[in-house]
């Protein structure tokens, strides 16, 4: 069984095994993150390409050089074993390890997600039916809108000024819970008024 949690991957290294369609999935969820990666494989599809200035390119076929300092590896080749080799490696020296193959030689998932600013959504059938988890991501994305990216930032700042202004506990969870009720709108104007 899986426990979510969110990953701060600012000052951990990332490294990504493989050059195919799953690998270069993998990697645009960790670019849409601002994370660079490390990314090791002989070949590459073309889309690759399209990122290469916001990744590390090693051409190259595996060896465990390339993951001895990383936290996070995801093993995305081609080939079965080398996957197995990867997950191995890297359970035995306690890494974060993801193999595309083997759902029982991963130590994490990563699931479906819905990204708006720091507003993040995520959904996972535990590996169970990928395809609903889809399905569900693009429920959330009608829903959540891009407007909520705004909503969120606005939301923070209230809440900081609420946190520094009212030292009555009670009196600051109940300003705290209205701020829910209130549109972005409302937000924007209180935020104004606080500047004047």
């Amino acid at each position: 069984m899986y426990y979510p949690i969110n990953l701060k991957i600012d000052d951990i290294k990332v490294v990504i095994i493989g050059g195919g369609k799953v690998s270069y999935r993998k990697c645009m969820n960790f670019l849409a993150f601002r994370k660079k990666v490390v990314v090791v494989s002989e070949e590459f599809i073309q889309e690759f390409e399209n990122v290469k200035d916001e990744i590390e390119i090693i051409k190259d076929s595996y060896n465990e050089k390339y993951i001895e300092d990383a936290f996070v590896v995801v093993a995305a080749t081609n080939n079965k074993d080398v996957n197995h080799q990867i997950g191995t490696y890297c359970r035995e020296h306690g890494k974060l390890v993801n193999v595309v193959d083997d759902g029982e030689l991963s130590n994490f998932t990563v699931p479906s997600f819905v990204k708006r600013g720091d507003l993040l959504l995520s959904v996972s059938t535990g590996g169970k039916s990928p395809s609903l988890s889809a399905k569900i991501r693009k429920d959330l994305e009608q829903v959540y809108d891009e407007g909520y990216e705004e909503y969120v930032n606005l939301l923070g700042e209230a809440r900081q000024r609420i946190i520094n202004n009212t030292e009555d506990i009670k009196k600051r969870k109940k300003k705290l819970k209205e701020l829910l009720n209130l549109s972005c709108e409302d937000l924007k104007r209180i935020a104004r008024d606080t500047m004047v």
